[in-house]
C-alpha cells in the first residue's frame, strides 16, 4: 500500500470513528449535541473562510466537537497556538487536547462565554466561530451570546455560527449589528448555511 493509500484510509478511519463519537454523544444528550455527525468539510471551510489569519488577536471557537472547524481553520493558515476551543462535552476535550496540543481547550459552557472564558482570553479577538445548536436555545440565549461574543470581538472581526435552518438564527434585527449569510451549502448533511454578525 502507498503511503497516500494509507493516509487516505487513516483519515477515513478518523471520520467513522468521529462520526461513532458525535453519534453516541448525541443519543445521550441531544439538546446539547445538536447533530448526529460532525460538520462536513465543505460546511467547516466555508466557515473559516470568514477568518483572516492575517488579523491578529485569539480565535475562539464555541462547540468544537471532534474539531472539523478547527482542522479547517489551520488548513486556513490560523496558528493553532491563537485558537481557543470552548467545548462542554468532557470526551470532546481530551480528544481536542489530543488532536491540537498548541491550542487552548476550555471546558466549560460556551453559552456563557465571559465565564468560561475567565481570564484565558485578553479582547480584542480576531473571530468567534461558532457550531453551537443555537435553534434549540431560547432566542434570549442567543441573543445574550451574540452580544457577549461581539462585546470581545476587535472591531469589525466576525462571529460566524452555521445553522440547518433557512432563516437566521438570531430572528430579530439588533440595532448595530450587521449580518450576512453564505449561500446554502446543499452538499452537507443536512444542508446548511452560515451567517456572519459584525458590530455596525
Amino acid at each position: 500500500m502507498s503511503l497516500h493509500s494509507a493516509l487516505s484510509t487513516a483519515k477515513r478511519t478518523l471520520r467513522l470513528d468521529d462520526d461513532v463519537r458525535f453519534l453516541r454523544s448525541w443519543l445521550e444528550k441531544p439538546l446539547e449535541t445538536g447533530a448526529v455527525v460532525p460538520s462536513g468539510k465543505i460546511l467547516a471551510r466555508t466557515m473559516a473562510r470568514f477568518v483572516d489569519p492575517a488579523v491578529a488577536g485569539p480565535v475562539i471557537e464555541l462547540g468544537p466537537g471532534t474539531g472539523p472547524v478547527t482542522e479547517a481553520l489551520v488548513e486556513r493558515g490560523v496558528d493553532p497556538a491563537r485558537i481557543i476551543l470552548i467545548e462542554f462535552n468532557p470526551r470532546f476535550c481530551r480528544l481536542l487536547r489530543a488532536r491540537y496540543p498548541e491550542a487552548t481547550v476550555v471546558e466549560g459552557d460556551a453559552y456563557s462565554l465571559k465565564r468560561a472564558l475567565g481570564s484565558v482570553v485578553h479582547p480584542p479577538a480576531a473571530a468567534v466561530v461558532s457550531g453551537l445548536p443555537l435553534m434549540t436555545k431560547p432566542m434570549r440565549m442567543r441573543v445574550r451570546l451574540l452580544t457577549e461574543a461581539l462585546g470581545i470581538l476587535a472591531p469589525g472581526a466576525p462571529f460566524i455560527q452555521f445553522t440547518y435552518a433557512v432563516v437566521s438564527p438570531i430572528a430579530r434585527r439588533m440595532a448595530g449589528v450587521r449580518r450576512q449569510a453564505s449561500e446554502p451549502i446543499w452538499l452537507n448533511v443536512p444542508p446548511a448555511r452560515v451567517w456572519v454578525y459584525r458590530r455596525a
